[in-house]
């Protein structure tokens, strides 16, 4: 346990050198990421053996969750808020791409992943990738999980970085969301970018 919160305590540390008020750039009411960062892109198989490439696209910003499907609070907390976040973006949302990605892609197969999502609302997408990618995705955005003994109904816990990541049009992260953010800051950076 101690090796994990060093680690959560690094990656944070990680996350939160990238923020400085933003004084130049758009002003947001999640934490700002100020120069935007380039995010390198990603391609991931979906059910439909279709691909889902995360990276620049033009005039859709995409908000982007790393969790997994049996997570008891924080990942059922954070899709029910983007809900209400597309909700109150109205006809806007058609141009918002919601992703979780899974950091427990050995339970959470694309099939799995994407049920997930899509219980929250049809347009939200869900993905899992190989080990591989799925290392170098968390790795890019500075996220942390670590599998925990769990109990016998349960099988394993999985403990995960909680924030949420808005990453513009061109494919640069503008802002992050720490879990207990309120829905309507995520809401309101989303009208203002679209």
């Amino acid at each position: 346990m101690r090796g994990l919160a060093t680690r959560f305590r690094s990656r944070f540390v990680f996350a939160a050198a990238l923020l400085t008020a933003c004084q130049s750039g758009p002003t947001f009411e999640g934490m700002a990421v100020d120069p935007p960062r380039d995010m390198p892109a990603f391609s991931f198989t979906l059910p439909d053996s279709s691909r889902l490439e995360l990276g620049p696209a033009a005039g859709k910003p995409t908000v982007l969750f790393f969790g997994y499907t049996n997570c008891p609070d924080v990942c059922p907390t954070t899709l029910a808020d983007w809900k209400r976040a597309k909700a109150q973006l109205g006809d806007k949302a058609a141009s918002v791409r919601f992703v979780f990605v899974t950091v427990d892609p050995d339970r959470d197969t694309p099939e799995v992943a994407q049920r997930y999502a899509r219980q929250y609302d049809a347009s939200f997408v869900g993905v899992s990738g190989d080990a591989p990618t799925t290392a170098k995705i968390m790795e890019a955005y500075g996220v942390a999980a670590a599998k925990e003994e769990g109990s016998a109904a349960s099988g394993y816990l999985v403990s995960h970085s909680s924030q949420v990541f808005l990453v513009n049009s061109a494919g640069k992260l503008v802002a992050l969301y720490p879990f207990g953010t309120r829905w309507e800051a995520l809401a309101n950076d989303l009208s203002s970018l679209l």
